[in-house]
């Protein structure tokens, strides 16, 4: 039995990847703060309630983590999969008219959410037996290239590269593989507003391209796949004609 522990489970992005990972055979644990949107998660996995569980989370809360990973290994006795996925921004307000609570709340979710997570699962991964596991964090096309106005999501999606590099290292001895994951305008509710327009570097206002979220949860089970000896270190999956690079 495969172990995974996907946080921002109940809608997006983090149910794709629990809905892929669950066709391949992982058992899931699901996490996030919503109890309802968890439970739907839960109802559309292979074997719907049979085997995966549901944990309400707040990954910025440590008591939360804890609680999240006893949980899991109570139920199945071991993780083999992290996808460190939670994540929020901040209102894409100037920069200096941005709130200090707006950017802390941000930090906590997304940086130190992330951190704590991962040094849950590092530590179980490595005194488990079999020894190992993975780490994929969600870095977003923000950890390689700002939208304006959006300091605190840019400033902790280039956080979480560093923090993936620092465990891929840290993880060596012990079989713990790390990767991260850039996505790109995935067609989910938090991306819905570029269909219609939103503000660009030289200040126009123009739609963006999106991709079917279903693309996410298919790049993470297949990084899920991979054996312990192999990583992607980082992957990045966006739609085609988003403004990225030089195109759009």
């Amino acid at each position: 039995m495969k172990i995974a522990i996907t946080t921002g489970a109940g809608s997006g992005i983090g149910r794709s990847a629990a809905q892929h990972l669950a066709g391949d055979g992982w058992t899931v644990v699901a996490a996030g703060r919503r109890v309802a949107p968890l439970h739907e998660t839960i109802a559309s996995l292979a074997g719907g309630d049979r085997g995966h569980l549901a944990v309400p989370t707040d990954v910025a809360d440590a008591a939360d983590v804890e609680a999240l990973f006893a949980a899991a290994i109570s139920e199945f006795g071991r993780v083999d999969l992290l996808f460190n996925n939670a994540g929020v921004g901040a209102p894409p307000v100037p920069f200096d008219e941005l709130s200090v609570d707006d950017w802390q709340q941000v930090v906590d979710i997304n940086l130190t959410g992330s951190f704590l997570c991962a040094r849950a699962a590092f530590a179980q991964m490595k005194k488990q037996d079999p020894t190992g596991g993975r780490i994929i964090n969600n870095g977003s096309i923000s950890a390689q290239t700002p939208r304006p106005n959006s300091a605190p999501y840019t400033a902790t999606k280039h956080a979480i590269a560093g923090l993936t590099k620092s465990i891929s290292l840290d993880g060596r001895n012990f079989d713990i593989a790390c990767g991260q994951l850039d996505i790109g305008n995935a067609g989910t509710e938090m991306v819905e507003r570029m269909t219609t327009g939103i503000p660009q570097a030289d200040g126009s206002i123009k739609a963006e391209a999106t991709m079917d979220v279903e693309e996410t949860g298919r790049a993470v089970a297949y990084m899920a796949s991979l054996p312990l000896d192999a990583n992607v270190l980082t992957m990045t999956v966006m739609a085609n004609r988003m403004p990225l690079v030089g195109r759009g």
